[in-house]
C-alpha cells in the first residue's frame, strides 16, 4: 500500500498523507484532514485508530466489535468532501462516503468535530440525503472513468 494512493482521495500516497496519521508520526491539523484519516481507517481497517480518534464522551464498550463487523461488510470506493467550517476549537465537515451496493451507496453526513489539548475528535453526525449522481459524471473512486462504465 506504500505506493498506492492514499484511500481520502487527496492525490498522495498512503504513506504520505493518512498513513502518516493511523502510524502516529502526526496527527491532524484540521478537523478535515481527521474526518479523511478516519475514512482511511475504515478502508485500511485501522479500527485502533478510530477509536482513539472518538471523543471519549462517545466511546462505548461494544465499538471495536460493530468496527470490525462494518469494515468485514463495507467495500468502501470514495470519499468526497462537501463543506468543512471551523469555529475555534469545534469544526464541522460534510462529506460523502461511497460504498459497494446496488446501487451504489452513499454515507452522506454532517459531522462536528471538536479539538481538546490540540488534538481532533469525531463527536457525532447528522445524516443527510443521499446526492444524486449523473451517470456520465466521474466515478467517485478515482478511476477517471464515466460513473456508468466505472460503478454505476
Amino acid at each position: 500500500m506504500k505506493d498506492q494512493g492514499c484511500p481520502c482521495l487527496s492525490g498522495k500516497t498512503y504513506q504520505d498523507c493518512c498513513g502518516l496519521l493511523h502510524q502516529g508520526k502526526q496527527t491532524a491539523v484540521t478537523a478535515e484532514q481527521l474526518m479523511r484519516s478516519r475514512y482511511s481507517a475504515f478502508v485500511m481497517q485501522q479500527s485502533n485508530y478510530l477509536q482513539t480518534t472518538l471523543h471519549p464522551s462517545q466511546r462505548q464498550p461494544d465499538d471495536n466489535t460493530s468496527l470490525q463487523q462494518t469494515m468485514q461488510t463495507t467495500q468502501w470506493l470514495g470519499l468526497s468532501i462537501i463543506e468543512h467550517s471551523q469555529d475555534g476549537d469545534e469544526a464541522e465537515v460534510e462529506f460523502i462516503a461511497f460504498y459497494l451496493d446496488n446501487p451504489l451507496g452513499q454515507l452522506h453526513e454532517r459531522s462536528r468535530f471538536c479539538r481538546q489539548d490540540g488534538l481532533w475528535f469525531y463527536l457525532d453526525g447528522e445524516f443527510l440525503p443521499p446526492i444524486k449522481l449523473g451517470r456520465n459524471d466521474n466515478c467517485i473512486c478515482g478511476s477517471g472513468k464515466k460513473l456508468k462504465r466505472c460503478h454505476g
